[in-house]
């Protein structure tokens, strides 16, 4: 068994152990969320997302370190990294090229980088990301860095997990039309034209500028769900600023404007706390891991009940066209009788 005192003083190898039982949902994994839990909720959560080839990677490599390395910011941040990589649907297996992207990385005792797979999982991350971000905040990292796959507009999971979302854009990666869309680009607290050296990056910083002109100003609500908690605080529109997104210049490659992202990552934290929004959510937050947990556990426990071939059988009348979907979810849910 893990001791949890060596976790929470920070030490490597057990920190490493724990990490894979909770990526292959162990009792010990379980077990040791259980008790780290309540050392949670210090640590700033700063997802990064955007579309593939915005070189999210190299701009996560260059935040990391920068906060290990900027001078005039007192101590250098303990900085977590957890880059998240798709599975391929006929292996099930992944290349988890992050961790070879950030080998630079790799030497530094206050950087700890872990690559994992989303084993089938929607919306940009793992199951397992959630509880892989709490131990890490329970070991003392400040700072955890979280980068999606990378999969397009429908990779929004990051903004129940992430306190702080930047969405990456590129010069030349398509239609500027697709920077006004709905979706991916609404959950972003901070804009980055990443590759800001090449052709076209006035064209891509004007096309975001003009989706936040039809899109602000809005205060953004943070549930899980369409309505929230009646005891849940609530933001006020009076009360209170709103945030409107920055839209900023790096060259990654070269570490160029990273600087400037880090004090508007700080600024957009200290916006969140003056404001009372980081309770907001971090709320939102823990009500989306409690959704997920309760879901995924529900499936668990209704599929052991199940006879044996059931499902299998109603699988194979779907096939076959005998049942529509809607049909074989409520025969299934009544005991083999359709309503």
């Amino acid at each position: 068994m893990t001791n949890i005192q060596d976790i929470l003083a920070g030490d490597r190898l057990s920190l490493s152990r724990i990490l894979s039982q909770i990526e292959n949902d162990t009792s010990e994994g379980r077990s040791a969320l259980g008790e780290l839990f309540p050392h949670t909720g210090q640590a700033h959560l700063i997802g990064i997302t955007g579309a593939p080839g915005t070189g999210k990677s190299t701009l996560v490599n260059q935040i990391a370190y920068h906060y290990r390395h900027s001078e005039g910011e007192g101590e250098p941040k303990k900085v977590a990294i957890v880059a998240v990589d798709p599975t391929s649907p006929f292996t099930g297996g992944a290349v988890l090229g992050d961790r070879i992207r950030m080998q630079s990385l790799s030497s530094d005792k206050g950087v700890f980088i872990r690559s994992m797979a989303t084993r089938g999982s929607l919306g940009g991350l793992a199951n397992a990301t959630a509880g892989i971000v709490q131990a890490f905040d329970a070991a003392g990292f400040e700072i955890i860095l979280i980068e999606t796959v990378g999969a397009g507009q429908a990779e929004i999971d990051i903004a129940h997990l992430a306190h702080t979302t930047i969405v990456t854009e590129a010069p030349g990666l398509g239609d500027d039309i697709q920077a006004i869309k709905a979706g991916i680009l609404e959950i972003a607290d901070i804009l980055v034209v990443n590759k800001a050296d090449r052709s076209g990056v006035e064209s891509t910083e004007r096309a975001l500028l003009n989706m936040l002109k039809l899109a602000h100003p809005v205060k953004r609500i943070f549930s899980h769900h369409s309505r929230p908690a009646t005891n849940s605080p609530q933001p006020s529109e009076n009360d209170s600023p709103i945030w409107i997104p920055p839209v900023l210049r790096t060259v990654a490659t070269e570490g160029a404007g990273v600087p400037e992202l880090l004090d508007a990552i700080a600024k957009h934290r200290a916006y969140l706390q003056e404001t009372g929004e980081l309770e907001l959510r971090e709320r939102a937050r823990l009500e989306a891991e409690l959704d997920n947990r309760l879901q995924n556990t529900l499936v668990d426990r209704w599929r052991d009940t199940l006879k044996s071939g059931q499902y299998e059988k109603m699988l194979d009348e779907l096939v076959a066209r005998q049942i529509t979907p809607y049909q074989a979810v409520q025969t299934l849910l009544n005991g083999g009788k359709l309503k």
